[in-house]
């Protein structure tokens, strides 16, 4: 990540701040704002998209006017964790929609889920039938949010 960050130049950068504040800007106005015109700001953007620095673009929810409140990590301890299996978890945690994040931890666990549902015992249906489930999973443990302090995307590109 950092060879490809020393890679983008200033107006990169700038034009990536920029869409991360506000994708559904103009060219007109991204290109006003980075100080470039509008075929060079173009040009760049098709190159970020191409090479894989832009993803996409999204709309941002609002998960708690969309009825999903509730947050639990899950610490989850594999029963191995050859390749082939963490592949399969890995897999088929991508087939779940309630789970937001999952990571491969460094610890005394092997993963850990960011699980949004509309309440506990829609959680407690989604650990049992999917979670629980998973290929691989020896146990799990769950942590609710209380309330969320930060939670944002990544928006600086220095």
């Amino acid at each position: 990540m950092q060879d490809e960050l020393n890679d983008l130049d200033r107006f990169d950068q700038a034009i990536l701040r920029e869409l991360a504040g506000e994708a559904r800007i103009s060219i007109t106005e991204l290109a006003r704002r980075v100080g470039l015109s509008k075929s060079p700001v173009q040009a760049r953007l098709k190159k970020l998209e191409n090479g894989g620095t832009i993803k996409g673009y999204r709309a941002l929810l609002d998960p708690i006017r969309l009825g999903l409140a509730h947050v639990t990590f899950v610490e989850v301890r594999m029963v191995d964790t050859r390749e082939a299996t963490l592949a399969k978890f890995n897999a088929a945690v991508a087939k779940v929609p309630e789970i937001e994040q999952a990571h491969l931890i460094a610890g005394n666990f092997d993963y850990l889920l960011k699980v949004r549902t509309a309440d506990m015992p829609s959680y407690r249906r989604v650990l049992a039938d999917s979670v629980s489930t998973l290929p691989g999973v020896a146990s799990t443990s769950t942590f609710v949010a209380m309330e969320a302090i930060k939670e944002e995307a990544v928006t600086d590109v220095s």
